[in-house]
């Protein structure tokens, strides 16, 4: 029976290990191309290259723009996950301690607005906002974000906002407190795990994300860090050197604001299993 448990622990091992080796190595793949030459990466990709040698990275930020890049990146995921945490608190609110029959129909349409794929409505987005002339502008893609990622969210705050007792709140609007203060100083700081949780998820997804920034954005100064790779691709040639570095210097802050905060995202996970 012993021997039976062992060998089952190490197959688990094994397994995960497996698991660990695929997901990490193109990552490691990246790295180690980003500090050779294209003719190194084309003939060995996966061979150590004989200096670690920076010029790919030089050439990659002054190619990409990385500083206008990054600050418009910063922008337009700072700003969308902002509205997009505290406009669905509020409307998960709202919609739990109004139970009318037009919430209950309103919140239910925002959940199955979940269900409808990007893809069958980009081509008219692109076409009705072209017609208003909102493209070419971070501002309009940051209304677009907010409709995109408001429903996942009213979803998820909708269920912690029932386990707040309503007691609290009246407690407080007893106390002096209107509504608006009620909410962020009582029921928001509550809601915080939750609020951590959804920011992360929503940083990892606008950070990242290059389809809709690809139909909004057109010109070069307002184009974000997935876009700005797209530079090293000619008509006919890749620019595979640099475009490594670009890469790794798109997914680098991304990465160290998730290894800082993935302990936040376990946290509020958990408890919303809990709760």
């Amino acid at each position: 029976m012993k021997r039976l448990k062992a060998s089952m622990e190490w197959s688990k091992f094994i397994v995960l290990l497996v698991g660990l080796v695929a997901f990490v190595f193109p990552f490691i793949l990246l790295i180690v191309n980003s500090f050779k030459e294209n003719k190194a990466i084309t003939a060995s990709p996966l061979s150590l290259p004989d200096s670690f040698n920076l010029a790919n990275y030089e050439s990659a930020f002054t190619k990409m723009n990385y500083v206008s890049a990054f600050s418009n990146t910063v922008i337009i995921t700072v700003l969308s996950v902002l509205l997009i945490s505290v406009l669905a608190a509020m409307t998960a609110h709202f919609f739990v301690r109004n139970q009318s029959k037009f919430n209950q129909y309103t919140f239910f349409l925002m959940v199955a607005a979940m269900i409808i794929p990007f893809q069958a409505i980009m081509i008219p987005l692109v076409k009705v906002y072209g017609n208003l002339h909102l493209l070419d502008n971070k501002w309009s893609l940051i209304y677009m974000y907010l409709g995109f990622g408001s429903p996942l969210a009213v979803f998820i705050y909708h269920g912690f906002v029932k386990s707040i007792p309503a007691e609290l709140e009246e407690a407080a609007m007893i106390d002096g407190c209107t509504r608006t203060q009620t909410f962020f100083r009582i029921v928001f700081p509550v809601l915080a795990p939750t609020s951590v949780t959804i920011a992360i998820l929503n940083v990892l997804w606008i950070w990242n994300d290059f389809l809709l920034p690809s139909l909004v954005l057109t010109s070069s100064e307002q184009r974000t860090l997935p876009l700005s790779t797209f530079y090293f691709y000619g008509t006919y040639t890749v620019d595979y050197g640099p475009l490594m570095a670009g890469l790794l210097l798109t997914i680098l802050p991304v990465l160290v604001v998730y290894l800082f905060a993935q302990k936040f995202i376990i946290q509020g996970v958990m408890q919303g299993s809990i709760k």
